[in-house]
């Protein structure tokens, strides 16, 4: 196992945060990463995947552990779907584009998520009506404290919005190493009706699209208001859309009766957390070289130098400014270390 000393982590994370890495070794292989995990000269490690749910706030005093695993392997197919398992280190966008090349759908809307597989399950990634889950059928994982194997099915997962049993129950217990998903062939179930994917289908003049149209629409729409993390670094979508109960929302409703929303249930309302902070006037606003995005005020971009810090400080400022004038609390979608 090849271990770096002193590495930055400046381009192992979307942010493009310059933290410095004690300890690095990128894990190719699941026995390597058993071999890792089992080293007592480093006796803490920092499991690292696509690095696109995180922001770094000080330089980690570890064994950091990039998860490297890649593979596509086709293990079950009929006439109608597939069942690949996909190697938790191959880049989500990648698998996404392998999908629609061999006309396998269910994924298509979930194109230009930044990250790797083997995060996606954590936050149940999710755009423009679909999410992980609809195409999940189980992940296999490696526990860090004893090597085990272990698979979680769909059910086990705990699936929620942006949520998984591996961000509160079981966080900093497994790694995932690798996915399966179930695919179709044939009678792709489309979802064209959320958010803008029918206008732009309509602008090129689309009415029957195929999964690699739709995909093409979701690239066209994420990138006009999205920031390429190779541009500039961020982490997409920074914090959840809230949700409150009725009595909540009969509130807030009342005072502010031009506040979009979105009904889940009798009970439950999600709030847009783009209006807010656009609202709240932070849209497009830059504090030093920690801002608020142009196009998308969900997202928080670091204009170059900002440090991990100065980003947590202007989404403290935003959630307190949020807080204070809507009586709601908005919370980050990304991992902060």
């Amino acid at each position: 196992m090849a271990i770096e000393e002193h590495k930055s982590l400046k381009y192992y994370n979307t942010f493009k945060i310059d933290c410095i890495a004690r300890y690095f070794s990128s894990v190719d292989s699941i026995e390597s990463l058993k071999t890792a995990l089992q080293s007592k000269v480093h006796a803490t490690k920092f499991i690292l995947g696509g690095g696109s749910n995180l922001l770094l706030t000080k330089n980690i005093e570890a064994l950091v552990l990039h998860i490297n695993l890649k593979g596509i392997q086709l293990i079950d197919e009929d006439k109608s779907s597939v069942v690949l398992n996909v190697m938790a280190g191959e880049n989500w966008h990648d698998f996404v584009e392998f999908c629609i090349n061999n006309n396998y759908g269910g994924i298509e809307n979930l194109s230009l998520i930044p990250g790797n597989v083997g995060t996606a399950p954590i936050q149940n990634i999710g755009a423009y009506g679909v999410e992980l889950k609809d195409v999940f059928i189980d992940c296999n994982t490696l526990s860090i404290n004893d090597q085990s194997e272990k698979k979680f099915t769909k059910k086990e997962c705990d699936f929620g919005y942006r949520n998984s049993i591996f961000k509160h129950k079981k966080k900093g217990d497994y790694i995932i190493t690798s996915v399966n998903f179930k695919l179709t062939k044939i009678n792709h179930k489309k979802m064209i009706d959320y958010g803008s994917i029918r206008e732009e289908l309509k602008k090129h003049q689309i009415h029957s699209p195929s999964i690699k149209e739709i995909s093409e629409a979701v690239i066209r729409i994420r990138k006009s208001k999205l920031p390429d993390p190779n541009e500039l670094g961020n982490s997409g979508s920074f914090f959840k859309n809230p949700v409150i109960n009725n009595i909540e929302f009969k509130n807030f409703n009342e005072n502010f009766p031009k506040a979009p929303y979105y009904k889940l249930s009798d009970t439950e309302y999600k709030i847009p957390a783009a209006w807010l902070i656009e609202k709240m006037g932070f849209k497009g606003k830059r504090f030093g070289d920690a801002g608020v995005h142009k196009n998308q005020a969900l997202v928080l971009v670091n204009h170059g130098n900002a440090t991990g810090e100065e980003i947590l400080t202007l989404a403290e400022k935003i959630q307190s400014k949020i807080k204070e004038e809507f009586g709601i609390l908005i919370v980050p979608e990304v991992n902060v270390v």
